[in-house]
């Protein structure tokens, strides 16, 4: 029968205990269990540590033995599938049991929180959502941005996560992490709480020990709610009418006016061609959801296609896009002060005491065409058609999956919909 022995090697100030473990003429095989003891203090015929004041001595015994009684149990166990027992074997066995990590992907997968989130992202490129679609890419960067958040804390605390740590005091460690360190608002920490969750409850059906906590109330994601813009319909009609003499400006402005009329995200409008136009439609399979959709084609969009015989404007970035756009509403006058949120520089402290920019969202009142980005072209799409045509129809181009969400996207305020009702009455009034 297989047998377990610990041994000093040294007398030295402090000793490492081994761990030895064989089985007749099979295997013999001996490791360090990163345990140290004071000089004298070790005894061979007890198997433990002797009291002293130096150490926790009791914990140490403690953990000795239950190494011994699980590397006995795993050797059991392996005799079902003909496990081959080696160094390297019991190297696994010893560095799991004290959650150190042992440079095996599989073993530190089931230990460690960013080797398991490793490990999910590389899955995450192989497999597909509800819709039967694959993982979008911008889904496996998200992914993979709450890993660095992870490594950061790990940094910052200067411990390594464990999976069966992700607790609720885990949980309130990283939110403060998040606010304090790394400066972000509720809504972006609420996004990496909920990957942590999904983490869990992937970890939880692999069968790898987690606390339950992620289940609680408790273990909520941290959200508020923004106050986003849109443009009104004379908004819109302004812009659109407003020849730019530059011609930069007035690319961007055709490429604006085409993203409110269209409700496709910049992701999408900025990558029409001719090839997209079928019989006075627009079909454009979207990046996001890889879904394909069609929308009629738009007086105003018409009109710039006529006016650049039948082609889109010149392609820009993204960037250059949020950029210009904002000349563009400047330009025509909308600089009244409005409540939203905008990326803003800050200053703040780093990690070693030195002074540090960085661009966080900051609410408050901002002239409006500060806060115009191309996510106004699709919002405003939304909320001018909301009341007009049905909901579903809406829903279909934007490609909200739930009425709430969807009600909860567009930006009509109390006293907006209150005008509706008093319009409405004036319709109807006899």
């Amino acid at each position: 029968m297989a047998s377990g022995k610990f041994r000093i090697k040294t007398d030295n100030e402090w000793n490492t205990i081994y761990y030895r473990f064989k089985q007749g003429g099979q295997f013999d095989i001996e490791l360090s269990t990163g345990i140290q003891t004071p000089k004298g203090r070790w005894s061979q015929s007890k198997q433990k540590i002797l009291d002293t004041p130096k150490i926790n001595f009791k914990d140490f015994n403690l953990k000795l033995q239950e190494l011994d009684t699980i590397v006995r149990k795993e050797y059991e166990d392996s005799k079902i599938n003909s496990t081959s027992i080696d160094s390297m074997w019991l190297k696994k066995r010893i560095s799991s049991f004290f959650k150190r990590e042992t440079k095996n992907k599989e073993t530190d997968s089931r230990v460690f929180l960013t080797n398991f989130i490793e490990v999910f992202i590389k899955e995450s490129h192989n497999k597909k959502s509800r819709n039967n679609t694959p993982i979008s890419k911008k889904t496996i960067q998200h992914y993979t941005t709450t890993l660095n958040k992870v490594i950061a804390l790990e940094k910052y605390i200067n411990k390594r996560v464990l999976l069966k740590d992700i607790d609720i005091e885990f949980h309130s460690k990283m939110i403060d992490f998040l606010e304090t360190k790394q400066h972000l608002n509720p809504n972006t920490i609420g996004g990496y709480i909920d990957d942590i969750k999904l983490f869990c409850r992937n970890a939880s059906r692999k069968g790898i020990e987690i606390p339950n906590d992620y289940r609680f109330p408790e273990f909520y994601s941290p959200t508020n709610k923004t106050k986003d813009i849109y443009l009104k319909e004379e908004e819109i009609n302004k812009i659109y009418h407003t020849n730019f003499n530059l011609d930069y400006l007035e690319n961007a402005k055709d490429w604006f006016i085409i993203g409110v009329r269209t409700g496709f995200r910049i992701s999408d409008f900025l990558k029409l061609t001719k090839k997209n136009i079928d019989g006075g439609f627009i079909e454009k399979t979207t990046k996001k959801t890889d879904f394909p959709v069609i929308t009629p084609l738009h007086d105003q969009v018409q009109a710039i296609l006529d006016k650049r015989n039948g082609s889109f404007p010149r392609k820009i970035s993204d960037q250059k896009f949020n950029d210009y756009i904002k000349i563009v509403c400047k330009e025509i006058g909308m600089t009244e002060l409005v409540e939203g949120a905008k990326i803003c520089p800050i200053q703040i402290i780093d990690e070693n005491g030195e002074k540090k920019k960085i661009h966080r969202k900051k609410s408050g009142k901002f002239p409006k065409y500060q806060l115009v980005t191309s996510h106004v072209c699709r919002r405003s799409f939304a909320t001018n058609l909301y009341g007009k045509i049905d909901t579903l129809t809406i829903m279909k181009i934007t490609g909200h999956k739930t009425e709430s969400q969807f009600l909860d996207y567009i930006k009509i305020t109390p006293k907006e919909y209150a005008e509706k009702l008093k319009q409405y009455w004036k319709k109807t009034q006899l």
